[in-house]
């Protein structure tokens, strides 16, 4: 299976351009450019009040005020730091790098640009985290409706936080191939330990969101991951939020992929099936033939 990246390597690539052509001396030109991320995200690099000078890279997310309420405007702050600038209409949160200041580990700048996005993500798992962490129960339970009519919870216990995940599944074959994903990831687990606790639900959410307004459905599914100590720490965290902060579209992509796989192995086969066909269909009577100097006869029979 493919692990999707958590970063946006077409923002990668613009800022390495610009950066590259600034330190070469190269002539500074007008940006604009608009990119299309998961889950409804837009960036957008471009130069202010066209100053060719300046990058200002903004990021529009429709769910981002539910991550203000956890905390990732001072999370954004203590990662960017003096990147931060105000925001452009239109955007949630924005970034501006001077080309005629570029600091000298621009290449790890570039990174952590691209990794806007996920650092918007990581405050409110950092909170529940850390809720976990020193034993603290009775929180409230966030909320992120991160996607149209499809919803993030995550909640803290004394020891575990659980994150559960909604979606929708458009097509019922795509439930059949979802239900079959999550059996592998319980079959995973009997293989490692260590594993996060991975539960699928169908129509009805889990007892975890009973008595809320939590959506009912027969194309609704929730998928409920358990993480323990061991997936929360100082040292596991990151890579935690990393992989679980895309996990609705690791699934979508790979529910996907396997339809492409199936329909070219259905088209495969019956072309198979047609060239066994063609190859058994018995030969007309009055066949026109060839000899071997080129001359063509009729063979009656």
């Amino acid at each position: 299976m493919i692990l999707l990246e958590i970063n946006n390597q077409i923002v990668e690539d613009t800022l390495t351009v610009k950066f590259k052509n600034a330190l070469a001396g190269h002539k500074l030109e007008v940006t604009d450019v608009r990119i299309a991320d998961f889950d409804g995200a837009l960036f957008h690099i471009s130069s202010p009040k066209n100053d060719k000078s300046k990058i200002i890279i903004s990021i529009c997310l429709k769910f981002y005020k539910d991550l203000q309420q956890h905390g990732s405007d001072q999370l954004l702050k203590d990662i960017y730091g003096s990147f931060i600038t105000d925001t452009e209409d239109g955007y949630s949160v924005s970034l501006q790098v001077d080309l005629e200041k570029i600091p000298k580990n621009w290449e790890e700048l570039v990174k952590k640009i691209g990794l806007l996005k996920r650092n918007c993500f990581a405050a409110v798992f950092n909170k529940y985290f850390d809720f976990q962490e020193r034993g603290e129960e009775g929180h409230q339970r966030a909320v992120i409706n991160y996607r149209n009519d499809e919803t993030m919870y995550v909640e803290a216990k004394s020891d575990r936080v659980t994150v559960v995940f909604s979606t929708i599944f458009k097509e019922e074959d795509d439930i059949i191939i979802g239900k079959v994903f999550m059996q592998e990831f319980k079959e995973g687990r009997r293989a490692s330990q260590t594993a996060p606790q991975v539960l699928f639900t169908h129509k009805d959410p889990p007892l975890e969101l009973l008595n809320t307004n939590a959506r009912i459905g027969d194309n609704i599914g929730y998928i409920t991951f358990i993480l323990f100590p061991r997936h929360t720490n100082r040292v596991a965290r990151d890579n935690t939020i990393n992989l679980i902060h895309t996990f609705r579209n690791y699934l979508h992509y790979h529910i996907k992929c396997s339809k492409v796989y199936i329909h070219s192995r259905m088209r495969a086969k019956t072309s198979e099936f047609l060239k066994v066909l063609n190859r058994a269909r018995p030969e007309s009577k009055n066949t026109e033939k060839k000899t071997i100097t080129g001359r063509t006869f009729i063979r009656r029979e």
